[in-house]
């Protein structure tokens, strides 16, 4: 007999899992308790790279959260692995070059690749029919703090759409 769990999993992927995706990670938490899924809900965030294993998110990251009223968790940033795309039901990465290198990791599995989506495809106002390319979350961690402030309108503006999907594919599970 097979269990199906009752615990729907997203994670958010960046290259060093110290600003985009954890930022994403804050925003989805916060959006899907105050959608009275935080129970049901599991995310976390991984990186592509392994260069900032262990580090903590980025201070400027952790100032922009912080001003706009969401709590910061400690957390260490670290790499992803092919387990952690097996154990999601959701990837979201924020560039394409992300998207390609979890693709990668997947070993070819379409079970698995079909989990791995664009953070900003589920933005309403990003663009459709264009390349991946196109819906790239912009890296904030080369310039200064209205990066920060650019990645985290981008980050909110997806995540309404995607607490909508969780909620339709945790509906659907039954």
């Amino acid at each position: 007999m097979t269990v199906v769990s009752r615990t729907y999993r997203v994670m958010t992927v960046c290259t060093g899992n110290i600003c985009r995706s954890p930022m994403a990670e804050v925003v989805l938490r916060d959006r899907l308790e105050k959608a009275g899924l935080g129970d049901r809900v599991v995310v976390d965030s991984t990186g592509i790279s392994d260069e900032e294993h262990g580090n903590p998110i980025d201070r400027r990251a952790q100032r922009v959260l912080s001003a706009h009223g969401y709590p910061v968790p400690a957390r260490r940033a670290r790499q992803v692995t092919p387990v952690d795309l097996t154990a999601r039901d959701l990837v979201l990465a924020m560039t394409a070059s992300h998207a390609n290198a979890l693709r990668r990791l997947a070993h070819g599995d379409p079970a698995v690749e079909r989990r791995i989506r664009m953070y900003r495809s589920f933005d309403p106002a990003a663009p459709t029919g264009v390349a991946e390319h196109h819906l790239d979350v912009d890296d904030p961690w080369y310039g200064d703090a209205a990066g920060f402030e650019v990645t985290l309108a981008e980050v909110e503006a997806a995540a309404d759409a995607i607490v909508e999907h969780v909620r339709a594919e945790l509906d659907a599970r039954g």
